[in-house]
């Protein structure tokens, strides 16, 4: 008999207290350990349509639901006595007529009559702090509209192909376009990502029919049901029930972590769309072959650390994959094997220093004044990116991204500067960064024997041209070697360049998610406003945001403009105070700020609600029972269930110091972009709830998310 746990069983975990859920693992424990123990006091559910459903008692009133055959022993949920009994008697766990897989199905004939759910209308808090609610987003749009029914058009067997329960066939058909997110949260996930796709695109895709012996081993199955083989693997399931994912994949998710690829792949997708937990379920994977030595990297010091944790959550702490993983940032990694090829740390160039020497050089020539800011950027996005070394190679170098294009006569000019630089850099016996990567990528290149069999990268949308290099020069080309997760909606440092010039062409090897599990339909609608159509690279690769489907519902994001800091503080608070009675806990709120100058006011809001305070560090998590606060950089990778984005003021965002820093106007809507997708990855931390405040008149992204505050 094979004993498996279900997603319903976790979601329900998450909701308990931590003393609660301390005694249902234990008891989840002895059930696995002896599942006939007469001391589990095990009952059979009589008012359930479902004769295999039992109840196992926790303690005085707590109780977990199983679903026992003579095959499986399945943990499916567990409440509090009489919510856990309910949830028995309405429900059945049953294969598809059509598909195979077995499912959890609501009985239809339970279900109360189906009506919109009555979310809490979100308030404006406006300039004076009254609570008055606003017009919802796209009220107007759909106040004379008339109602939609898309699903009629479909047959008996076209809803039954995708999924849908047979006695759920007559409501899919009746449902509008509007209500269909209250229905959808009774239908199996296959059911309903399909239906919720086809609302978006018009077009129903039909799952290729997967034959399988056991319904449990369906792969839409295996999105909900996991076998567990031991107590060690019961524990981690366990030990994290919010993280569903490093229990349970979606198909298009276990598709890609398995797959093998003939060439360099990628992976995309909005936020929210898993491609972290691919990049995760990957690297595990690749590890799992003795002779394999795996990098999981990305750009930043702050997001490989989270990585790490993830990964050791996923994998276990003792399990053997891990020493075969290396975790690390672009320039960590590095460094560590200048360390190894040259026998001593790099020593980089500081930032300051560069630019001094910039300055000194352009003074020594004649001619009209050449500014600092285009100094640097031509230095920084040109001349050390590509690592320019001649002037030949500066005549040559591909301006993607540049307005000015440069004339021979300009750049005869400036070259002298770049190349006086280059020499007092050598003289000094200094690298930057950049020129540390194009040494380590010239030595790797030349050698057959490379420090990784593969290289997995996340957050690969923020990957410059050294750092491309590199990490293509330290694995062996070939099958499984390069797998890249990104999103080019979340570029926020780097100039846009072709990847195929590079040698390293996703073509053919490039796969969207489409699917949102951390973000509900609202805030994800309201977010993906920000960008006006699809997002393309270089290279041509199109990632289109359209037709990506949440799989559960929620408020309307709140959007709250002030005249005074002390006004905004005040609406965050409440916020807060809000979240925290609806039973969130303080780590699971985060509010976020542009820079570390207005971090104060972020402060100050967690403050006036009386909750301890966590800032977000590079390699600081922050202790439980705290409100996380941090600037927007450090937002990336994490989520929480509220989120409060504050001082979202006209100075900060976009942020006037770039854009008076800006040396040419195709530079200034790079900096206007990826200020914009700055602000889209810290409303998208957010599942449930999301605040966004500013004094006004506020920045001009907010009207793009269909707020009402300007």
């Amino acid at each position: 008999m094979e004993f498996r746990i279900a997603d319903t069983f976790t979601n329900a975990l998450s909701k308990l207290t931590r003393d609660e859920q301390k005694a249902v693992k234990t008891s989840a424990f002895d059930l696995q350990t002896n599942p006939t123990n007469p001391g589990l006091q095990l009952h059979r559910i009589d008012a359930s349509k479902d004769p295999n459903f039992w109840s196992v008692r926790v303690n005085r009133d707590i109780r977990i639901i199983i679903h026992k055959t003579a095959q499986s022993f399945l943990l499916a949920y567990v409440d509090h006595h009489d919510d856990a009994y309910q949830w028995a008697a309405r429900r059945r766990i049953e294969a598809h007529p059509t598909t195979g897989a077995i499912q959890i199905v609501e009985v239809r004939e339970l279900v109360e009559e189906l009506a919109p759910r009555a979310y809490q209308q979100p308030l404006d808090l406006g300039s004076s702090g009254d609570l008055t609610p606003p017009p919802s987003i796209g009220t107007a749009r759909k106040k004379h509209a008339v109602v939609i029914t898309p699903f009629k058009m479909l047959s008996r067997d076209d809803l039954l192909s995708v999924g849908v329960p047979e006695d759920w066939i007559g409501d899919v058909n009746a449902a509008s376009e509007d209500g269909f997110l209250d229905l959808a949260i009774h239908l199996p996930g296959e059911a309903s990502e399909a239906l919720l796709e086809f609302v978006s695109s018009g077009v129903l895709k039909k799952p290729v029919p997967v034959a399988v012996s056991d319904p449990f081993a369906h792969p839409d199955a295996l999105r909900r049901f996991r076998v567990v083989e031991n107590v060690e693997e019961l524990e981690q399931a366990l030990s994290y029930p919010w993280d569903r994912w490093i229990v349970f994949l979606h198909p298009s998710q276990r598709d890609l972590a398995e797959r093998s690829f003939s060439g360099p792949a990628r992976v995309a997708g909005s936020a929210g769309t898993g491609k972290t937990v691919v990049a995760l379920h990957r690297a595990r994977r690749l590890a799992r072959s003795p002779e394999s030595r795996v990098l999981l990297t990305t750009f930043s010091e702050p997001l490989a650390f989270a990585l790490e944790r993830k990964l050791r959550i996923l994998a276990g702490e003792s399990s053997d994959v891990v020493p075969r993983i290396t975790v690390g940032s672009f320039a960590g990694i590095a460094r560590e094997l200048f360390q190894l090829v040259y026998g001593g740390k790099p020593s980089i160039a500081s930032e300051e220093l560069v630019r001094s020497l910039l300055v000194k050089a352009a003074a020594k020539i004649g001619g009209p004044t050449i500014t600092k800011r285009f100094l640097v950027s031509e230095w920084t996005h040109v001349v050390d990116a590509w690592q320019i070394k001649t002037a030949a190679e500066y005549a040559d170098v591909p301006r993607l991204g540049r307005k000015n294009r440069m004339g021979a006569k300009q750049r005869e000019r400036l070259w002298p500067v770049f190349e006086s630089v280059i020499k007092d850099l050598d003289a000094r016996g200094l690298d930057t960064e950049a020129s540390m990567f194009h040494r380590l990528t010239k030595h790797y290149s030349a050698r057959t024997d490379k420090p990784f069999t593969n290289v997995v990268v996340d957050e690969a949308q923020d990957l410059g041209v050294p750092e491309l290099r590199f990490l293509a020069s330290i694995a062996p080309q070939g099958h499984d070697a390069l797998f890249f997760a990104g999103d080019l909606g979340q570029r926020i440092f780097q100039q846009p360049y072709s990847w195929k010039g590079l040698g390293v062409d996703v073509q053919g090897r490039s796969v969207t998610l489409k699917v949102n599990y951390r973000t509900s339909h609202q805030i994800r609608e309201a977010a993906d406003r920000l960008f006006s159509g699809p997002v393309t690279d270089v290279d041509g690769r199109q990632e289109d945001r359209r037709n990506t489907v949440s799989v559960f519902n929620g408020p309307t994001p709140i959007i709250s403009l002030h005249d005074t800091e002390e006004q905004e503080v005040a609406a965050v608070s409440a916020f807060i105070t809000s979240a925290i009675l609806e039973g969130t806990q303080p780590e699971e709120i985060g509010v976020f700020v542009r820079t570390r100058e207005a971090l104060g006011r972020a402060r100050a809001a967690v403050e006036a609600c009386g909750m301890p305070i966590s800032e977000l560090t590079p390699r600081k998590e922050g202790p439980v029972s705290a409100v996380r606060i941090g600037i927007m950089h450090l937002a990336k990778g994490l989520e929480f269930k509220a989120v409060a984005v504050m001082a979202c003021d006209e100075k900060y965002l976009p942020l006037q110091e770039r854009i008076e820093a800006v040396a040419d106007e195709v530079e200034l809507d790079d900096v206007y972009a990826t200020e914009r997708q700055l602000f889209y990855v810290a409303c998208t931390r957010a599942r449930d709830h999301l605040l966004i405040t500013g004094i006004r008149p506020g920045s001009e992204f907010i009207g793009d998310l269909g707020g009402h505050g300007r």
